[in-house]
């Protein structure tokens, strides 16, 4: 098998797994009780917590777990907006996001808010002009995702953190990193963010964890009630093997994060090329290439140096004359699984609102997939990958042409 749908969800790290056994079978209390398992289980969160902000750089009160990352979405942008509401009524976004956070927009529309949607280039990046132009007094929030799910584009968090906390001090920063921790450093108060999405299942966690950092003295209102735990903020009995198992898995790709990722980028660009050696292929979301192909050295040179620009585990293909459910399904019977697009999307008939934004053409659209690695692809897998498309692909498409 060959598992090339990482930004789907990831291999679950099997010390992760073991963990999380032993604290469902063994050490299985409720951090609310006072007895002796109860206080175990209260002391693997609080030392999970301070593994995980030691990583981000934040305090352990900085942190709340929730069920993943379109639940930390959901509550940044629900309870940042709610809870400002008295500041203003606007909120801002890109058009690219992960639909956990433009749904939750939409959400916030029927409320009464009015929500603005920034667009992006085509590399899939959005300008600062842009966001400076869209934010006023009256915006409480603004939610830009780090790392793209579906072309890997990694927006200029950076820049854009800075200029509100000049400019604009009481506006909200959000950002869902669900795609970019543990691919890079990120930082929450050096980039000059209020509030940060992560996901377990993306970083060889287990599935139905996340968490939300909330930096220090900013409000937010919380959307589900019960028992108060977490100081309020996200009620109902915490997770403890899903966010001990999540802790786990991040401090393990921290260890070598940058070794992993230089490997990731080498394994990326060495892909690309192979691709761009097919027939009709064009590459999304590497700025500086000319209609998403690189057809003499210059432009080949210039590639390679924009590559690190981008996340180094996702590349997003057009394959004209075919289209992608096609030939996902015919790579699936080589045995090696692929996405077209965004797997949080699918079984929905509507294209991709990411490849329309960068300016796909309806075939394009028709026929992208999506190749995500991890720490677990290797050069071997990617090189039976091309071979396997190098067949496929003349024979699909004589039969589209049919």
């Amino acid at each position: 098998m060959i598992y090339l749908d990482n930004s789907s969800t990831t291999r679950c790290f099997p010390e992760a797994a073991k963990a999380m056994t032993e604290l469902m079978c063994t050490d299985f209390g409720n951090p609310s009780s006072a007895h002796h398992l109860g206080v175990v289980a209260e002391k693997r969160i609080r030392e999970a917590k301070e593994s995980l902000a030691s990583q981000l750089r934040c305090q352990p009160s900085e942190l709340i777990f929730t069920s993943g990352g379109t639940e930390s979405d959901n509550l940044a942008i629900l309870g940042a907006a709610r809870a400002g509401k008295r500041n203003g009524m606007h909120v801002v976004t890109t058009v690219i996001e992960h639909p956990a956070v433009l749904r939750t927009m939409e959400q916030l529309q029927d409320e009464g808010y009015d929500v603005t949607y920034l667009p992006v280039d085509k590399d899939g990046l959005v300008s600062l002009e842009s966001v400076e132009r869209a934010i006023s007094e009256d915006t409480v929030l603004l939610s830009i995702m780090h790392t793209n799910n579906e072309i890997g584009s990694v927006q200029p968090i950076a820049t854009i953190g800075a200029l509100l906390k000049r400019k604009y001090p009481r506006t909200l920063f959000h950002v869902d990193a669900v795609q970019g921790f543990g691919k890079a450093r990120i930082y929450p108060k050096e980039l000059g963010v209020d509030l940060m999405s992560v996901s377990s299942h993306k970083i060889h966690g287990p599935k139905g964890v996340g968490l939300l950092y909330v930096a220090s003295g900013k409000r937010i209102a919380p959307i589900i009630f019960g028992g108060g735990q977490q100081n309020g903020l996200r009620s109902g009995t915490e997770n403890v093997p899903g966010i001990v198992g999540m802790a786990l898995a991040a401090e393990k790709l921290s260890q070598d994060l940058e070794t992993d990722r230089e490997r990731l980028y080498s394994l990326k660009t060495g892909f690309v090329k192979e691709l761009l050696r097919l027939e009709n292929v064009r590459i999304n979301g590497i700025p500086g290439m000319k209609d998403g192909r690189a057809d003499n050295p210059e432009d080949m040179w210039q590639m390679e140096a924009r590559i690190s620009e981008t996340a180094p585990h996702i590349v997003s293909a057009s394959f004209r004359g075919v289209r992608a459910e096609v030939l996902l399904h015919a790579l699936e019977e080589k045995g090696i699984y692929v996405s077209a697009g965004s797997a949080c999307a699918t079984h929905k008939p509507e294209p991709s609102r990411t490849l329309q934004a960068i300016g796909l053409k309806k075939e394009q659209l028709e026929g992208t997939l999506r190749f995500s690695f991890s720490i677990d692809t290797t050069e071997k897998e990617l090189a039976a990958t091309i071979k396997a498309l190098q067949e496929l692909l003349p024979e699909l498409r004589r039969f589209t042409a049919k």
